[in-house]
C-alpha cells in the first residue's frame, strides 16, 4: 500500500503549540517597546550623559552575545522548554529589578542581566519554532511569527510613551507583568508537549563560520548584519529616544511615536520583500534596503519638527523592513536544506549583535563631543557602507528566465 501523499501547503494549519509562541511573541515585542522609549531617559535621570545612558542599551545586547553559545548548550541538556520559560522569567525578574534601581549601576546591572533571558527565550524560541512547524508552512509560520513581534512592535512605543509621562519607572513594571503572564501562557499551553531532542535522529553535517565565509553572500550578510544592528537595534534605541526629547519635545510619547512608526514602515517592507524577493531575486532588495535606510538615518539628525521625524522613521523603517527577509533568505540559500547552519547562523546573530553594543557607545561619544547629526550621519554612513559587498556578492536565488 502507498504512502499517502503529503498534506498541500494551503490545507496544513499552524499547530496550536505554534500559536501559543506567536501570542507569546506578540506579548513579548509590547512589553519590550513599552520600555524602548523611555529607558535612555531614565538613564540620564541618574545625571549622566548620553554616552553612559547608550551603554546601558549596550550592556543588554553584550550579555546576549556573551552568553549565546551557553544559550545552546542549555538547550541541548534541558530541552527549548525549560530553557525558554526560565529566560522569559529572569528577564521579567531583571526589569522589575530595574524600575526599582537607586543609582546608575543599578540599572546597568538589571538592565545588561536582563540580556542573560532575553538569548535564552529567543535561541529557545527560534529552536521551538523549527522543531514544531510543519515543514510545508514554515514559511508562514515564520511570516507569523514576525508579523506578531511587529505588531507589538508598533503599539509598544506608543503606550510606553504615555505610561513614561506616569512615571519612567512604569513601563518597566508593566513589562515585567508582561513577561511573567507569557511565561505562564506558555507553561500551561506546552506543559503536555513533547520537546526533547530526538537523540536517535540523524544529525546534519554543520556549515562552519569558515565554510560561510568562501561564500561571498555569506560575507556580505555579515556587513549588513553588522550595521542593521548598530543603525536599528542600537542606535535608534538609544540615540533617538534622547534626540527626541531634545529636539522635538520632552514628552515621552514623542520618542515612542517615532519607534512605532519606524515599526509600522518596517512591517510594509518586511511585507513586500518577503512576497516579491522569491520572484525577483535577494539582492535588489538587500541593496535598496540598506540604500533607503542609510539615507534616512544620516538625514534624522537635522529634523526639526515632528512630521519631519515621522516622515524620516517611516522611510527608515521601509528600508530596514525590504533589507530583512531578503537578507534571512539569502543566508538559508547560502546554506540550504542539507546542512546545520548552526555555527554559521550564530556568527552572523553575533555580527548583529556586536553592531547594537558598539553603534550606541560611539554615537553617544559623537553626541557628547559633537552633536545628534553628526552621529546620525556616521550611523547612516555604515548602514551605506554595508550595501558595498551586496554589490559584488553572488545573487543566492537564480529566478529561471520565463520562456
Amino acid at each position: 500500500m502507498s504512502a499517502s501523499p503529503p498534506l498541500p501547503v494551503e490545507r496544513a494549519r499552524i499547530p496550536r503549540e505554534i500559536w501559543v509562541l506567536i501570542a507569546s511573541a506578540f506579548v513579548i515585542a509590547l512589553g519590550f517597546g513599552l520600555i524602548t522609549p523611555v529607558l535612555p531617559q531614565f538613564a540620564q535621570s541618574f545625571g549622566v550623559g548620553a554616552t553612559a545612558s547608550s551603554v546601558v542599551v549596550s550592556a543588554f545586547a553584550f550579555f546576549r552575545l556573551v552568553f549565546a553559545p551557553g544559550g545552546g548548550r542549555l538547550i541541548a541538556r534541558l530541552g527549548e522548554r525549560p530553557v525558554y520559560l526560565m529566560g522569559l522569567v529572569i528577564v521579567a525578574i531583571s526589569t522589575g529589578a530595574t524600575a526599582f534601581a537607586q543609582t546608575y549601576w543599578q540599572l546597568l546591572l538589571f538592565r545588561g542581566v536582563g540580556g542573560i533571558g532575553s538569548v535564552m527565550f529567543t535561541v529557545s524560541a527560534v529552536a521551538l519554532m523549527v522543531r514544531l512547524s510543519p515543514p510545508t508552512i514554515r514559511a508562514r509560520v515564520s511570516s507569523a511569527y514576525a508579523s506578531a513581534f511587529l505588531i507589538g512592535g508598533i503599539g509598544g512605543p506608543v503606550v510606553g510613551g504615555l505610561l513614561g509621562n506616569l512615571g519612567l519607572r512604569v513601563p518597566f513594571i508593566v513589562y515585567a507583568i508582561t513577561l511573567l503572564v507569557a511565561a505562564s501562557v506558555v507553561a500551561v499551553f506546552l506543559g503536555g508537549t513533547s520537546l526533547r531532542p530526538d537523540e536517535n535522529a540523524a544529525a546534519l553535517p554543520a556549515m562552519t563560520f569558515r565554510e560561510g565565509w568562501g561564500d561571498s553572500a555569506y560575507r556580505a550578510a555579515v556587513a549588513s548584519g553588522f550595521a542593521n544592528g548598530w543603525a536599528n537595534f542600537g542606535v535608534r534605541n538609544a540615540i533617538l529616544p534622547l534626540f527626541a526629547a531634545v529636539v522635538i519635545g520632552r514628552q515621552p510619547w514623542v520618542a515612542g511615536m517615532a519607534l512605532a512608526v519606524f515599526a509600522a514602515g518596517n512591517a510594509v517592507g518586511l511585507t513586500l520583500a518577503g512576497r516579491l524577493s522569491d520572484r525577483i531575486g535577494r539582492k535588489p532588495f538587500i541593496v535598496s534596503g540598506l540604500v533607503v535606510s542609510g539615507v534616512a538615518t544620516a538625514v534624522t539628525g537635522f529634523s526639526t519638527t515632528l512630521p519631519v521625524l515621522v516622515v524620516l522613521s517611516v522611510v527608515a523603517g521601509l528600508g530596514s523592513g525590504a533589507l530583512n527577509p531578503a537578507q534571512q533568505a539569502s543566508l538559508a540559500d547560502v546554506i540550504g536544506r542539507e546542512r546545520n547552519g548552526g555555527p554559521a547562523l550564530a556568527a552572523f546573530q553575533m555580527s548583529a549583535d556586536t553592531g547594537a553594543i558598539i553603534g550606541p557607545v560611539v554615537a553617544g561619544l559623537l553626541v557628547d563631543v559633537g552633536s545628534y547629526s553628526l552621529a546620525f550621519g556616521v550611523t547612516g554612513a555604515i548602514t551605506l557602507l554595508a550595501a558595498i559587498p551586496w554589490l559584488r556578492a553572488r545573487e543566492t536565488h537564480v529566478v529561471p528566465a520565463r520562456a
